[in-house]
C-alpha cells in the first residue's frame, strides 16, 4: 500500500499571480523580558499568547520588542485568524481553538457555505470572506487590527492549472505575510508539508516527491514561501507535517528539524493540536518542524518537542 502523500488538500479559486521572490538576507535578533506565558485553556480564566509589538530596522538586522497580551473576554477581545478555515485541516484548527477558549475569525471564500461546516451559534467565531490569491490590502481588511495573530491552512485543488499551486500556496501565503505586516501582526503559523526541501535533502526520486512536483511544483512553491516568512521579520513557526489523514489520531508524535522526515503520516486532528500549541508554547518561535505519528513513539510533552528542536 503506497504511503499517505504530504500534502494538504483544499479547493481555493484559481487566480493567476506574478511576483518575483527575490530578497536580501536578514538576520533576527530577538530581545525581550518574560516575554511568554501558556494559555488557561478554561473559558472563566485570562489567556494570553506572545505577539511582537515592535520591530524595528538597523541595516540588516530586525531587533524584535516582544510583550504579552492578555484576553478576559470575547466580546471585544483578540482574535485568531484562521486562513483556509473549511478545509480538512483548517476546520479543525477552528474547532480545537474555539474548544480551548480562543476567539477565532476564520477566513473563508464562501461564507454561506462556511456557516453550514463550522460551529454555528458561537459567540467567540466570526465568519469573514478572506482569498488569499485576491491581493494583501483584502487580506489586511479580513484579517483587521483584532486579530493577533494567523494560522495559514490553506492549500490548493487539483486540476489542470499547473499554476495552481504558486497561486495559492506561494503567493497566497506571501499575500497573507503582506497583509500581517501591514497590520502589525506579529505571529505566524504555516502548516506545510515535509519533502519541500527534498532536492537539498537527496530524496528527489522519492515518488511522493516526484508526484506531489509534477502538479505544478507544489513543494517548491511551499518552499519558496516558506523562506520568504523566514525573512520577512515576523515571529513565525512553520509546521511541515507528512502523509494527512482524516482518521483519529494513533501513536505519538514525533517532532524533527527541518528537513529531517522523508515518510510518515498524521492525523490531521494532530496537525492542528500542534498549531495551536506552537501559537502559546515560546519554545515554537522562529522554527520549522516536521511532524508525523508513530506507534512505538515515546509520549512527550510540547514544551519538550519544541525546545528539542534548535533554530537554524
Amino acid at each position: 500500500m503506497a504511503a499517505p502523500l504530504p500534502l494538504i488538500f483544499r479547493n481555493p479559486p484559481l487566480r493567476l499571480c506574478t511576483h518575483h521572490l527575490l530578497y536580501p538576507p536578514l538576520s533576527i535578533a530577538k530581545t525581550s523580558t518574560n516575554p511568554y506565558s501558556l494559555i488557561s485553556y478554561s473559558p472563566t480564566n485570562t489567556r494570553s499568547f506572545p505577539i511582537l509589538n515592535s520591530t524595528q530596522m538597523e541595516g540588516d538586522e530586525i531587533t524584535e520588542e516582544i510583550t504579552e497580551t492578555t484576553q478576559t473576554n470575547v466580546v471585544g477581545k483578540k482574535k485568531v485568524f484562521v486562513a483556509g478555515a473549511t478545509g480538512n485541516t483548517g476546520k479543525r484548527i477552528v474547532e480545537q481553538l474555539l474548544a480551548k477558549g480562543f476567539a477565532v475569525k476564520a477566513g473563508v471564500r464562501n461564507v454561506e457555505k462556511a456557516k453550514a461546516s463550522l460551529p454555528q451559534d458561537n459567540p467567540a467565531l466570526q465568519i469573514v470572506k478572506a482569498d488569499v490569491t485576491e491581493g494583501s490590502a483584502k487580506l489586511a481588511e479580513a484579517i483587521s487590527d483584532d486579530s493577533d495573530a494567523v494560522i495559514c491552512a490553506t492549500g490548493f485543488s487539483y486540476g489542470w492549472d499547473l499554476f495552481a499551486p504558486w497561486k495559492v500556496d506561494n503567493f497566497g501565503t506571501v499575500n497573507l505575510v503582506e497583509a500581517c505586516r501591514k497590520l502589525g501582526v506579529n505571529r505566524f503559523i504555516l502548516v506545510s508539508s515535509i519533502l519541500v526541501n527534498g532536492a537539498a535533502m537527496g530524496q528527489i526520486l522519492n515518488p511522493a516527491y516526484i508526484f506531489l512536483n509534477v502538479f505544478g511544483l507544489t513543494l517548491i512553491a511551499k518552499l519558496q514561501a516558506e523562506q520568504y516568512i523566514r525573512k520577512s521579520g515576523i515571529n513565525y513557526t512553520i509546521i511541515r507535517p507528512g502523509g494527512l489523514k482524516n482518521d483519529p489520531p494513533t501513536g505519538n508524535l514525533v517532532m524533527e528539524p527541518e528537513d529531517t522526515l522523508s515518510d510518515g503520516s498524521i492525523s490531521r486532528d494532530l496537525v492542528a493540536e500542534v498549531a495551536i500549541e506552537a501559537l502559546v508554547n515560546p519554545e515554537a518561535s522562529y522554527k520549522v518542524v516536521e511532524i508525523v505519528s508513530r506507534p512505538d513513539a515515546p509520549k512527550r510533552s510540547y514544551e519538550d518537542l519544541f525546545g528539542s528542536i534548535k533554530q537554524r
